[in-house]
């Protein structure tokens, strides 16, 4: 046991961020810490059952290894449901009325990390209070330790990847699809979106090709986040094979980028803005759910369409747990992350590609018309330094200087203005820096916006 020295992440006396723990791989990822932070998972649950799965990343059989036994040392049953992206894992836990699950995943990290993402019995991540009980058991060394007799046993359990792609199927018109033959690129950045998704779409009639869709976990062909600068091999896939559509998945497809047919790659808000537009012209009246860093396009619909549009704070498990709370059916971020709640209220990208080819289907339209039908919006994003001791006085601040603005403060501060922009600034997370995202129908005036409330910010830092 050469590894004596306390793991980086030991060290913060705070595992979870905002997506499960992420750590380097043997460097603060190591087996011992991994079977320690599974034994408290394992604890947190009592005897349960509990599903496994995990990412198509180098460490995920060493990792799932390690957790498997930290959680059957508990006395909690293992199933085992192998390689698969994070939504499928998601809704064979609820599917399989399992007390809960684990997902060893990194998502969009570069390949050195990994994670580890812990679900409820509803499939969907626990909640900070649930997360602060872990690390309170990790922390205190009160991992229950079973008797020989009543260590918990390992199932494998197969046939998840064919359930989910069925369950996913059941909330479109499979017909409709099928009858287009539509021709789809899917890239999954040789992760786990390549076990599903292409299959699903050639039961839904469609000629599909893929691109980078061997599993690899060093991520030979681009970095796992499907962010504009890391998708031109599949633009020019789009171009050269004259595809109807192209979709982009993270390492663990759980969000997806579209690219229309002309080749243009569409930012996640307005594709969710589609989505949104389908299910209120159905459901009117109905709530949807989006943090506050969304386009100014996701109110435009909700205002022309009758939905009621509650903002929260950035995170994936915000969205979540506000659907929950509010039983909305419908969240969604501009990553290209989308809940359709109908069937499951966390981010799924399989089902996010089944509702775009379903909507594609119903209205006839090619996606890049579709899109076109939306107000267009100018995004200016910019930044300022600021020590992460000064960022809650340097808010307080702001927001009483614009409080006649009517400023929604959920997360950092949205203005919204008469000739439809938007301004969001807001501290980050992980860095000592306030974040700006201006929004203006023309880009001169999302920029004047931005350099205002830079000036702004600039003489509070410094007050």
């Amino acid at each position: 046991m050469h590894h004596v020295e306390a793991s980086e992440l030991e060290n913060q006396k705070r595992l979870f961020g905002t997506n499960g723990i992420r750590g380097l791989v043997n460097k603060e990822l190591t087996p011992e810490f991994t079977a320690r932070i599974a034994a408290s998972i394992g604890t947190f649950f009592g005897h349960g059952q509990l599903l496994l799965g995990y990412d198509g990343r180098t460490s995920n059989i060493m990792l799932a290894n390690a957790v498997s036994s930290g959680l059957v040392s508990t006395g909690c049953d293992v199933h085992d449901a192998g390689m698969a992206p994070t939504p499928c894992i998601q809704y064979a836990v609820k599917n399989h009325r399992m007390d809960g699950g684990v997902m060893i995943t990194a998502s969009h990290n570069p390949a050195e990390y990994n994670g580890i993402k812990v679900f409820g019995n509803d499939g969907v991540e626990i909640s900070r209070p649930q997360e602060i009980k872990i690390e309170n058991i990790f922390f205190g060394n009160q991992m229950r330790c079973v008797e020989w007799r009543d260590v918990g046993h390992v199932h494998v359990l197969s046939q998840t990847l064919d359930e989910y792609k069925r369950a996913v199927k059941e909330h479109v018109d499979i017909d409709a699809i099928r009858k287009k033959h539509y021709h789809v690129v899917v890239d999954p950045a040789n992760g786990v979106g390549s076990l599903v998704t292409p299959y699903m779409l050639s039961e839904l009639g469609c000629q599909v090709t893929t691109i980078n869709a061997n599993i690899d976990g060093t991520f030979p062909s681009r970095p796992p986040e499907p962010k504009p600068e890391n998708l031109q091999d599949l633009v020019a896939a789009m171009k050269a094979i004259r595809a109807d559509v192209g979709v982009a998945f993270d390492g663990d497809a759980d969000r997806s980028i579209f690219v229309d047919e002309t080749g243009e790659i569409q930012w996640g808000d307005r594709t969710f803005a589609l989505i949104e537009r389908d299910f209120l012209q159905t459901d009117r009246g109905t709530r949807i759910v989006t943090p506050v860093s969304s386009s100014q396009v996701i109110k435009d619909i909700a205002e022309e369409y009758g939905g009621k549009l509650v903002w929260t704070k950035v995170g994936s498990t915000v969205v979540s747990y506000t659907m929950k709370k509010l039983r909305a059916k419908l969240g969604g971020e501009e990553n290209g992350g989308v809940f359709y709640g109908p069937h499951q209220p966390v981010r799924d990208g399989a089902m996010t590609t089944a509702l775009i080819l379903n909507i594609m289907a119903k209205t006839e339209q090619n996606l890049s018309q579709i899109l076109n039908e939306l107000p267009r919006y100018y995004l200016e994003k910019d930044k300022i330094e600021c020590p992460n001791e000064k960022k809650q006085r340097v808010l307080e601040e702001l927001i009483a200087e614009v409080r006649h603005l009517n400023p929604e403060t959920v997360d950092g501060v949205k203005l919204w203005f008469a000739e439809k922009s938007a301004i969001l600034i807001r501290p980050s997370g992980t860095e000592p820096i306030y974040r700006f995202y201006a929004e203006a129908k023309v880009k001169e005036e999302a920029s004047a916006l931005v350099r205002e409330y830079k000036g702004k910010l600039h003489q509070i830092i410094n007050s």
